[in-house]
């Protein structure tokens, strides 16, 4: 190539380079690498067999090595060699004696070659080109598979079956960040109405656990948590000075008097080890820019972990604030258009803690700095969805079943016949006749048949209905009239 690698050991102790991929290796098809390779003897001192080693490690472990596995083949000085290493026929070494054979593995996601070996002060210049693997490795997740949400379609109190009110206040009485607020589990400052969520904040004086403050407000926990997905809110903010409204999560093992998780006794992780991802926060102060930040060990209360946007109708419109979260990274977007990615280098608990399940959080915060004149303000929630990748038990390559459904063409309501019992939500989606996606939903159900309903909504035509339970995947195709 034009172009090579120049690998440069100087002397240090465990010197290599390392390439780290987004998904696992899958060895059980493809097992080999290769590369090329020039060893000068000028580049070299010391009395070190010539050789190189490629390790296979898993990045995201506090100490990759632990569950390594290497093979190490020998160099020839002063000529381009192609070194292959083929992890079904070569002899490898395992870090750990008790690790599976690698064809048998599936959580290596990174690389690493060596020359001339380690824990020496010999220097090493070798130069490398057409690093390579015989498999493909698969791009990022792809999360499409709704799995919980709220779409707030029905008028009255929030939904006790999917959110907690956190009412409970933390030590010394009030909440963090200066806050001044309380937060009530009062239908006046959290409710359904015509088809959005209201978060209200009001100036009221309220007492509660013996404490007096002159303004109330809602924070909302979801009953349910999950690792690795997208979310998004669609929402509109309020403007006024000293508002803080903020869609985030927390992880699910926060030990927090009053969250819902800490309640049903997961908290066992003081913040912000149990890592806090601010999908979208936005400040009266600052009206019209929104910001999405991360809090972690490594990073936190005035992060540096942070990007946002200006959005100049955030307050007078609603917008699709999306989160990302995949095994190494976080991207943040509004409306399709990505303002910040977080992605460290360095991998571990300071900077990651995100490795275990987080659930969501919706509240409207008032900073001491309210202004006298302020008397209520709302943010308002059209939907909250969480969607993951299809789960690997429904093969996408499985015919679908065509269930019997009536009245096809349907106008309202259509009706369905299911193959098996299902108790618990299912994911609906309903697709035109140009593949487009034009809906999608979580529908209970309990039994052997459930109802579509609300398809009025929908604009004539022909449509294709498509869902799965744990057993079947299901496709019918309905006229709207």
């Amino acid at each position: 190539s034009p172009k090579v690698l120049r690998y440069g050991d100087i002397g240090g102790q465990y010197a290599n380079i390392r390439f780290d991929v987004p998904n696992n290796f899958d060895l059980s098809a493809n097992h080999t690498f290769s590369l090329k390779v020039y060893l000068p003897s000028s580049g070299i001192t010391g009395n070190q067999a010539n050789r190189i080693s490629l390790k296979l490690q898993d990045g995201t472990l506090v100490s990759p090595w632990a569950t390594q596995c290497e093979i190490i083949k020998p160099l020839v000085l002063n000529q381009w060699q192609v070194v292959t290493f083929n992890f079904q026929t070569d002899p490898f070494l395992n870090f750990d004696a008790g690790s599976a054979n690698p064809i048998q593995r599936t959580d290596f996601n990174r690389v690493l070659l060596q020359v001339n070996g380690e824990n020496n002060s010999d220097k090493v210049v070798a130069l490398m080109d057409d690093i390579a693997y015989d498999g493909t490795i698969a791009g990022e997740p792809v999360y499409n598979n709704l799995v919980w949400s709220d779409e707030f379609d029905t008028d009255g109190l929030v939904n006790s079956t999917k959110w907690h009110h956190q009412t409970q206040l933390p030590g010394g009485g009030g909440w963090f960040n200066g806050e001044i607020q309380h937060y009530t589990n009062r239908s006046v400052n959290s409710f359904v109405s015509a088809g959005t969520l209201k978060i209200v904040a009001k100036k009221e004086t309220y007492t509660s656990q013996g404490v007096t403050k002159q303004y109330t407000s809602a924070r909302l926990n979801s009953k349910f948590a999950f690792k690795y997905g997208r979310i998004e809110f669609r929402a509109k903010f309020l403007g006024n000075v000293g508002t803080w409204p903020a869609l985030w999560t927390l992880g699910k093992n926060i030990d927090e008097n009053g969250g819902y998780w800490d309640i049903q006794g997961f908290g066992n992780t003081g913040w912000p080890a149990c890592g806090e991802i601010d999908v979208m926060e936005h400040w009266g102060t600052n009206l019209n820019y929104v910001q999405s930040a991360t809090h972690t060990p490594s990073s936190f209360g005035g992060t540096v972990n942070l990007g946002g946007q200006v959005i100049p109708t955030a307050t007078t419109q609603f917008h699709t604030y999306k989160l990302e979260w995949f095994p190494k990274k976080l991207v943040f977007s509004v409306d399709g258009i990505v303002h910040y990615t977080y992605n460290p280098v360095d991998v571990n608990p300071d900077t990651w803690p995100f490795t275990a399940e987080q659930y969501l959080l919706m509240n409207v915060a008032i900073q001491d700095i309210i202004p006298a004149s302020f008397s209520q303000g709302a943010m308002e929630v059209d939907y909250v969805r969480i969607y993951q990748q299809t789960p690997v038990a429904v093969a996408t390559s499985i015919k679908p079943i065509e269930p019997k459904a009536w009245p096809n063409p349907a106008t309202d309501v259509f009706h369905v016949e299911l193959e098996e019992v299902v108790s618990g939500d299912v994911a609906v989606q309903i697709f035109n006749t140009e593949g487009k996606l034009v809906r999608t939903f979580l529908q209970t159900v309990n039994g052997l048949s459930f109802e579509i309903p609300n398809l009025n909504t929908l604009p004539t035509g022909l449509y294709q209905i498509s869902f799965h339970t744990s057993r079947h995947r299901y496709s019918v195709k309905m006229a709207r009239m």
